[in-house]
C-alpha cells in the first residue's frame, strides 16, 4: 500500500517545476527584502541553490524530450526550433 500512496503523491514534472520556481521566486523576494537574519539568509540561499538546480535539471530534461520528439533517431543532431515572435 505504501508504494501506491507514494506513487500517487508524486507530482507531475511540470507541476513540480512550477512549484519549485514559485518557491524560488518567493525566497528571492524575501532575501531581497533584507529582513532575514544572517542564518536565515544562508538557509534560504542553500534552499534557493537546490531549487535552482532542480529547475535547471527539469529544463534540461524537457529540452531532451523536445529533441527526441523532433528527431528520435538522432537527438544530438536535432535542429532547435525557433520561437515565434
Amino acid at each position: 500500500m505504501a508504494k501506491t500512496a507514494s506513487a500517487s503523491s508524486k507530482k507531475p514534472p511540470v507541476v513540480d517545476f512550477e512549484h519549485s520556481l514559485d518557491e524560488l521566486e518567493q525566497l528571492v523576494a524575501r532575501m531581497e527584502g533584507g529582513e532575514l537574519s544572517l542564518d536565515e539568509s544562508l538557509t534560504s540561499f542553500e534552499r534557493g541553490i537546490g531549487l535552482y538546480r532542480h529547475c535547471q535539471q527539469s529544463l534540461q530534461q524537457a529540452e531532451l524530450r523536445v529533441r527526441l520528439l523532433l528527431d528520435p533517431d538522432a537527438p544530438d543532431h536535432a535542429e532547435p526550433f525557433e520561437p515565434e515572435l
